[in-house]
């Protein structure tokens, strides 16, 4: 991988980790449209290194409030009643689920799941039920009315983001909004449960980047940089969108780009496997 496809795939995840229309997906996508090596689940995995580490900085105070809370709570029980604390316990326990499914699974999402005829049928389906959630959801409950049933329910949403196309934000902003959360309470939950899965996905994949099949070290680390000034930027952008916006443009684009992606296996014009 040469220095200025790791910037073109750096703006990419940057721009697409937090938008419920799939990172992963479309690093695959724009690598096949432009004549690219795909540069495998190990480089996706360790570029959003780049783009959790935005969720840190941006939510800073939130999670070092959950944390230190949790942590306290261990050994004072009166304070595990705080919201701090249960969430924090919501986030581990609405990770286990990908952790499992994501080891069990391993060989097939290098493989199989980086299919473009895959990931277009992700993007059209599960595009179609965020828009069904988005129309449906009540939107009346808050971060504070997050319980355990719906933390483990969000979490096995997550699962489906080991499939390119899904997205990460976009299958569990949709469980969240089934449930009756806001867009932005759901949005909120979603990159806080994400954090120990990428991470751990992440510092899991380092070990393979610099191999003969991925990518050099200098332009995976320019890649990751990258994505974290960008996926910053686009943090705070999506949560002042949701304020007042639907997810209606991001539903549409996925059935779009999911149609288009489709014609252009079917006719040959891109291959299909990587």
């Amino acid at each position: 991988m040469g220095w200025g496809q790791a910037i073109i795939l750096g703006i990419v995840q940057g721009l697409t980790e937090f938008l419920p229309i799939s990172s992963s997906g479309h690093v695959r996508i724009v690598s096949a449209l432009l004549g690219w090596q795909d540069p495998g689940a190990a480089f996706t995995a360790v570029t959003q290194l780049g783009t959790e580490t935005a969720v840190l900085v941006y939510f800073r105070k939130d999670i070092w409030e959950i944390v230190t809370t949790w942590l306290e709570s261990l050994r004072r029980p009166a304070l595990r009643r705080e919201p701090a604390a249960r969430i924090g316990w919501y986030v581990i326990l609405g990770t286990l689920p990908i952790g499992l499914i994501g080891l069990a699974l391993q060989s097939t999402i290098e493989t199989t799941f980086r299919d473009l005829r895959v990931i277009a049928l992700t993007l059209i389906v599960f595009g179609v039920i965020l828009g069904i959630a988005d129309k449906l959801g009540r939107g009346e409950r808050t971060m504070q009315d997050l319980n355990l049933p719906h933390a483990v329910t969000i979490g096995l949403a997550q699962c489906l983001a080991l499939i390119p196309g899904v997205s990460r934000s976009g299958g569990t902003i949709s469980a969240g909004l089934l449930l009756g959360y806001s867009r932005e309470a759901a949005a909120r939950y979603a990159f806080l449960l994400a954090v120990p899965a990428v991470l751990a996905s992440g510092l899991l994949e380092l070990t393979k980047i610099g191999g003969s099949n991925t990518p050099a070290w200098g332009p995976t680390i320019a890649a990751t940089l990258i994505a974290f000034v960008i996926g910053y930027a686009v943090i705070a952008w999506l949560l002042r969108y949701l304020s007042h916006g639907s997810f209606r443009p991001f539903v549409i684009y996925r059935i779009v780009l999911g149609l288009a992606l489709i014609a252009l296996v079917t006719v040959g014009a891109l291959p299909a496997l990587p």
